[in-house]
């Protein structure tokens, strides 16, 4: 891949950690690109005036008294390209989001955008203008100094505490030891280091430090600046939050609903390491640090962190967590069988162990898949073990797969050992031949089912011979152990089984696969199939739908090939997309697949079992695997990831001749349907030491969220090869938005103590739907020839015509949303804001640019009416006028759809009925109308397309409605909380605008 690196202007040793910093560094000026309304750049020399009340920049054909910007006249200072002239397409691809800014001044709403060489130039002018609007003037010095800020007096009081002796005066040891308590991370050689280097600029070298030295330490060390400058932007109180700086942060950034200040309250004594900030409802940098490392600020769902997706249905709608060689420390052939592996195995939540029987040299069972014979391990330990800790990470049942390979005695002494050690446990009732599908998770927990092969129905004896699996076979021959001839003609193997072993299973027999067809006519809901992993690729590449509709109602297990003699492990992932619920995986081998698969069961509680993508479920329903784009019915998002720092990095294991120098990058993969599988890189942070600063925004279409995964990996960038540093593995659905950082983990999936990435997150929907409504986050803007989702011809009359009937709701459905969301596109562009900005930060902000104003025009919401209007009295800006008018633009077109909905909802749904009213004499309909091979296939996919595409659409347009109550929610919560909101006594209440999702009928 070609490899980038970034180079920042901002001098290593100079660190922006303060508002007082940030003044001081505009004070002095540096070079920034001053870009015109015809996209031409031209370089400029701007320096704030040493009475603060004015920027200006040199040389210009102006006046000096004209090529300034007063301070007071700054109504907004916006980061990234957020102006017309920015976003323009000359433009757009020659620096990067993070390098622009722009100043909106004047009573005319006049926008000075710039571009600077780095991120931390913009970072150090925004915060300080920032500061500089808001408390107008201040010497550099005034932030902290005035008094003892409440950050210097709280530094103190540890280094008081730490003096033991009183003296003024503490060993630098004891200093040293004392800020690696406060950041446990932080290495003792870089601290030592700083004290030396402050010992020698104030010439005060020795063994002890005075107290005004341990605080700038801490401070310069401590501090971080995309930190403190989070802070700064929501602080209404210069170099603190109070709780309603907090309660706006946690609502606008962080998309939690339902914050109250007694919460910030409590977040602010959990977090605020000093007794004043606690007392007063202060959050400064330490504690606003220490929320932001948190738990309780996980990019994790903590929803996710409990059983939280509905247990109640078959087994075969559940990805189950799959073991293959369970035992195994090391790799298939050269590894040695543990017994702990079990024990491991089953505590990270695997419900599906695969037991391969032998005949043991003393008369009893064992179970090994290591050549060496010295290594098995007696059957009855093992059940042993699986009866101590079948359910100590999960509930859920515990499916035993037995392959078996020795001879009728000792399967009956197997049988009879686990008859007596599961007891109550072993699952044995008979399978209901009335029903249709598996029982559900939950209506099995604490049980353990057997998978094996079953006798004839028609066999009396005590034994019988049964087709054998392949599975197995590979060490067999390596063992010296295939005594069983190959039947002439090639069939499969024949196998003798005992009538006990057989009677232990139930819901989980094994049967050979024919084909689909066969399937579909003959096998019964509680037979299931095991695939190797080379026949089951060649179903998902050449047969993906088949593959799909025969997981609905059947479980299929995939096994590794034999020829993974290193014990590597497959993609689960090629396999989950066409729905196969148990992919056996070596959990003893670390690496990207199997950061998948424990990533991926992380959810759901990590109980082992994933409840699969809807669409993989219905009865009816058009899903193809191999897809390129989006799909029918299922709304695409637009993943916004921010990478923005590192902390306390490791260095690669056996980095040790390469020095102290790690110059990483990160990489961001989505894993999913082929569509989503995409992979972008930072660049590499050069001489970063252990908190690389990347500050750049990746993005990412994904087109069936619940199947995605989003692997982040931090790498070494070395001309030899770049080596891994860390990892960390998230369901896209897992993830949190706002700022967050991510807990980093080894090859090997441990977690490394301290070391993470802070990023930021945004999920926006890219035609309205999905899981951006649950958070009000819009979409982007729609193409400009519309596309609307339409039925396809089956070839059957009568059915036809009832898909015809839906052609025109498709259409409204697709308008009602679409005009929305471009609605709220070009409000939020106006505001200056990303498409992942909710209606609260817009309102919000256009009253903080009337506020900024000393001859404000009046504007005002009129919070009497259910569809607020903003009202002007008297002029405005030409600005300010273009806002107006997009957001009443944006509330009739949300009122049309709110008032619209359910009618078309209703179409479409009357229309679904209709069809699915066919579904059971489809086959006697298709027969009667003489259809068959192609055509026959034509007709299925697309009757399942139609109906797909019914429900799905009926779905995002009952979703956008709510969407839209939601919008109108915040907009009245907004007016009332920043001022400008008239006659509103009360907001309406959530729960009238915001009625609860009835899930819609499968």
């Amino acid at each position: 891949k070609k490899k980038t690196v970034s180079f920042s202007t901002m001098p290593n040793d100079r660190k922006i950690n303060s508002t007082a910093a940030c003044i001081s560094f505009m004070l002095e000026g540096c070079e920034l690109k001053k870009v015109r309304s015809n996209s031409r750049m031209y370089s400029r020399f701007f320096v704030l005036d040493a009475d603060m009340r004015s920027v200006r920049w040199e040389p210009s054909k102006k006046d000096s008294e004209k090529a300034k910007i007063e301070i007071k006249s700054v109504k907004e200072v916006r980061v990234g390209k957020k102006t017309p002239v920015l976003r323009s397409n000359g433009l757009s691809d020659q620096f990067p989001d993070e390098c622009a800014f722009s100043i909106i001044y004047g009573d005319n709403y006049e926008s000075l955008d710039l571009v600077a060489s780095s991120a931390d130039v913009v970072s150090a002018w925004v915060m300080g203008l920032r500061y500089l609007v808001s408390y107008g003037k201040h010497t550099p010095e005034a932030p902290g100094t005035s008094h003892p800020s409440l950050r210097t007096s709280w530094i103190s009081s540890v280094f008081d505490l730490a003096d033991l002796e009183k003296s003024g005066r503490i060993p630098v040891s004891r200093a040293v030891q004392l800020i690696k308590a406060l950041n446990p991370g932080m290495k003792t050689s870089t601290i030592e280091l700083k004290f030396k280097e402050l010992q020698k600029v104030s010439e005060r070298p020795g063994a002890e430090v005075a107290c005004d030295l341990f605080v700038e330490a801490y401070c310069e060390l401590c501090t971080r600046p995309e930190i403190f400058f989070l802070l700064v932007q929501f602080s209404s109180n210069k170099e603190y939050l109070g709780l309603k700086d907090l309660l706006m942060f946690l609502e606008v950034e962080q998309g939690m609903e339902g914050v109250t200040e007694e919460k910030c309250l409590e977040i602010v004594s959990k977090y605020e390491p000093s007794k004043e900030g606690r007392e007063k409802g202060y959050l400064a940098i330490d504690g606003f640090t220490r929320y932001l490392l948190s738990a309780d600020c996980s990019i994790f769902d903590p929803q996710h962190r409990k059983v939280c997706q509905d247990m109640a249905q078959p087994l075969s709608h559940y990805y189950i967590s799959s073991a293959h060689s369970a035992c195994l420390l090391e790799d298939n052939f050269w590894g040695s069988s543990d017994i702990s592996g079990y024990i491991s195995t089953l505590g990270l939540g695997c419900r599906s162990i695969e037991l391969v029987l032998w005949d043991g040299p003393e008369g009893e069972p064992v179970v090994y898949t290591s050549p060496s014979a010295a290594s098995c391990v007696p059957f009855r330990a093992v059940v042993g073990l699986i009866d101590q800790h079948a359910f100590a990470a999960s509930a859920y049942p515990l499916i035993l797969c037995l392959v078996v390979r020795c001879s009728a005695a000792q399967q009956r002494l197997a049988a009879q050992c686990l008859r007596k050690t599961l007891g109550d446990k072993l699952y044995l009732e008979a399978p209901n031949p009335t029903a249709s599908y598996l029982p559900s998770p939950e209506q099995l927990k604490g049980r353990i089912l057997i998978k094996g092969k079953k006798l004839p129905p028609g066999c009396e004896d005590s034994e019988g011979e049964v087709s054998d699996e392949e599975e197995g076979w590979e060490l067999a021959r390596r063992l010296g152990q295939e005594d069983q001839e190959v039947p002439e003609g090639g069939g499969p193997r024949r196998v003798r089984l005992s009538r006990e072993l057989s009677e232990l299973v139930s819901l989980c027999q094994a049967v050979p696969f024919q084909d689909f067809e066969s399937s579909r006519r003959r096998q019964r809901y509680w037979e299931m199939c095991s695939f190797s992993e080379v026949e089951a690729g060649r179903f998902t590449n050449e047969c993906p739908a088949e593959l799909v509709s025969y997981n609905k109602r059947f479980l299929s297990r995939i096994y590794p090939s034999p020829m993974r003699i290193d014990a590597s492990n497959m993609n689960p992932q090629d396999f989950w997309k066409c729905g196969c619920q148990m992919v056996a995986m070596n959990y003893q081998t670390p690496g990207l697949m199997m950061d998948l698969n424990s990533g991926w069961f992380r959810q759901n509680g990590a109980c082992g079992y994933v409840l699969r993508p809807a669409i993989m479920r219905e009865e009816v329903s058009y899903f193809s695997a191999n897809a390129k784009d989006s799909l029918p019915g299922v709304p695409a998002q637009l993943l916004h990831l921010k990478v923005i720092s590192g902390q306390n990095l490791p260095k690669p294991k056996g980095s040790g001749a390469k020095g102290e120098v790690v110059e990483p990058y990160v990489c961001a993969e989505i894993h999913g349907i082929p569509a989503d599988c995409a992979e972008h890189r930072t660049k590499t942070a050069l001489q970063s030491g252990d908190n690389p600063i990347f500050d750049e925004s990746l993005e990412f279409q994904i087109n069936l969220p619940e199947l995605a995964v989003l692997r982040l990996v931090v790498l070494d960038d070395d001309y030899i090869g770049d080596e891994f540093i860390a990892q960390y593995t998230i369901p896209f659905e897992c993830l949190q938005p706002g700022y967050r950082h991510v807990p980093l983990q080894s090859l090997a999936g441990e977690p490394l103590p301290h070391a993470t990435l802070f990023v930021h997150v945004a999920i926006t929907d890219r035609r309205g739907g999905g899981k951006g409504h649950r958070r009000g986050l819009a979409g982007r803007r729609g193409r400009q020839v519309r596309e609307y989702t339409s039925t396809k011809a089956t070839g059957i009359k009568a059915i036809d015509e009832v898909f015809r009937t839906a052609t025109q709701p498709l259409r409204e459905a697709t308008d009602l949303r679409e005009n929305v969301q471009n609605a709220l596109v070009s409000f939020k562009e106006l505001c200056g804001l990303t498409p992942a900005a909710n209606m609260k930060q817009c309102i919000l902000t256009v009253a903080t640019w009337l506020l900024h104003s000393d001859n404000a025009p009046s504007v005002t919401l009129n919070l009497a009416e259910r569809y607020p209007p903003m009202e002007a009295q008297g002029p405005i800006p030409d600005l300010l006028r273009k806002v107006l008018t997009a957001y009443e633009t944006m509330i009739q077109t949300s009122r049309t759809l709110i008032e619209s909905a359910d009618a078309v909802y209703g179409k479409l749904i009357q229309a679904q009925q209709a069809g699915m009213d066919f579904h059971k004499e489809l086959h006697r309909i298709e027969a009667k109308e003489g259809l068959r091979g192609r055509k026959l296939q034509k007709a299925l996919e697309s009757f399942a397309w139609n109906i797909t595409v019914l429900k799905g659409q009926a779905d995002l347009l009952k979703h956008a409605k709510a969407e839209a109550l939601d919008n109108l929610w915040q907009i009245h919560n907004a007016g009332q909380s920043c001022g400008i909101g008239r006659n509103g006594s009360t907001s309406p209440e959530p729960s009238r605008l915001r009625p609860p999702l009835e899930p819609i009928p499968e």
